[in-house]
């Protein structure tokens, strides 16, 4: 199988998620839009996935791009019942281009932090509360329609969505590594919002943090890769 893989700045790619690409043999094509790439034809691809960005989704008149990556996710999800995962922007993309709003947060939600899985998001995302990386300024404020939400927070009622059987939008990082927090800091909305919510000494105790829950965060990852695996069987 082959995916494809829209990213929005080159320190955001699949991150944890290509090892589990490897072990079942699947291939990728990665287009940096940022950086002025064109999408490709759909054909040939098995599956759409949007990573994270530092643009938010109503910046069309800054990025031009960003309406034509939207047609494109219209075209996946709603014409050819395409898989699609979307994190964090994608997420908030997947949202957007079928027909629900997003919108900036009065506060921030950044850190090493709870997600409250709802009884829906139990097959996509394992049960309970887990901690998840979260690194955002925008949220979901009304999910498309046909959506369903799988998880929440405290600070933001949609931490997953999933529109029809293949179609899932994670708002935290799925995708972390060990060398996520030191990447993203460097990254000049990022950095900001992190002092700002954080303060600016914040990264030890992030960094730290992360490192800590590294195996839970794989182990989660892993159960969502297996289910979105299920909408291409």
């Amino acid at each position: 199988m082959k995916f494809l893989v829209l990213q929005h700045h080159p320190a955001e790619d699949p991150g944890t998620l290509c090892e589990f690409f490897a072990a079942d043999g699947i291939t990728y094509d990665a287009v940096e839009l940022d950086a002025g790439e064109a999408i490709p034809s759909l054909d040939g691809y098995d599956a759409l996935i949007a990573m994270g960005g530092p643009m938010d989704v109503w910046q069309e008149d800054a990025h031009p791009w960003l309406k034509t990556e939207k047609a494109v996710i219209r075209e996946a999800v709603q014409e050819r019942d395409m898989p699609y995962l979307g994190v964090c922007l994608g997420h908030q993309l997947l949202a957007d281009a079928l027909g629900g709003k997003v919108g900036p947060m009065e506060t921030s939600e950044i850190g090493v932090l709870d997600v409250d899985v709802l009884p829906a998001g139990e097959p996509v995302l394992g049960g309970g509360t887990l901690k998840a990386l979260q690194w955002h300024s925008a949220e979901v404020t009304e999910i498309p329609p046909g959506g369903e939400v799988l998880a929440c927070s405290p600070i933001s009622p949609c931490q997953a969505l999933r529109v029809g059987p293949k179609a899932i939008g994670i708002q935290y990082h799925v995708e972390v590594t060990s060398e996520t927090v030191d990447s993203w800091a460097v990254i000049p909305e990022y950095k900001d919002a992190l002092e700002r919510t954080l303060g600016d000494d914040a990264i030890p105790a992030f960094r730290s943090a992360v490192n800590e829950n590294m195996e839970s965060f794989r182990a989660r990852a892993k159960q969502l890769y297996d289910a979105f695996m299920v909408g291409l069987k």
